[in-house]
Order: C-alpha cells, then structure tokens, then sequence
C-alpha cells in the first residue's frame, strides 16, 4: 500500500510575529501517520506515504487560495494578489522531525498538543 495525498485544508492564520501556527494540521497528520505505524506493526505492507502538500496550492475544486494545504505558507489570495513569498509554517518544522525521527516524535495515545 502506498498512501498519498492525506492532508488537512483549513484557513490558516498569520500571527502577529508572522508565524502560522497550525496545530490543527500537525494533529491530523500525527494521528493519521500513528496509524499507519500501527497498520505496519500489524503487519501491512506500507511501501510510502506523502502529505498533501507540501506547499500552499489552489484548491482543484473551488480555484481558492484562502483554504490552505502546505507546510509552506505561500502570500496569494483568491484573487490572485499577492507576493508569492514563501512562509514555513508551524507544521514545517513538525513534520521535518518527525521524518528526521523515523516516526519517533509522533505522539502516541493522547492529545497531540504540539
């Protein structure tokens, strides 16, 4: 099994520092990614996962901007303004420890409250 394209869509917030704090997203994906460890565990034959995406695109069935996908915040609206400068996010620095960590910086049985 190949797992692809699992991700979470939701209208980010900037901070006032900048910063995109996306908890909601490191919690989805740290409960699905715990999982697919457990699905391994039990014996499936998992051959990859991917995230769904790994940078801010336009949505495929609304063309909007403003529901966000990507570890990597990227300055554009729904209407097409905007920079395109480029913003890691919260989940950024997650999901690089977690693939740095082969999975052992997933949190497990409880709450994720990263």
């Amino acid at each position: 099994m190949f797992i692809v394209e699992n991700g979470l869509g939701a209208k980010d917030k900037i901070e006032a520092d900048g910063s995109i704090k996306d908890d909601y997203r490191i919690a989805y994906l740290n409960d699905h990614l715990v999982q697919v460890h457990e699905a391994i565990a039990d014996g499936v034959n998992v051959l990859g996962y991917t995230a769904w995406g790994p940078i801010d695109i336009i949505s495929a069935s609304t063309s909007e901007m403003s529901k966000r996908y990507g570890f990597i915040y990227v300055d554009r609206d729904d209407h097409g303004e905007g920079t395109l400068q480029r913003s890691r996010k919260k989940s950024f620095a997650w999901y690089q420890q977690v693939i740095a960590s082969r999975g052992e910086a997933l949190v497990r049985g409880g709450k994720n409250d990263q």
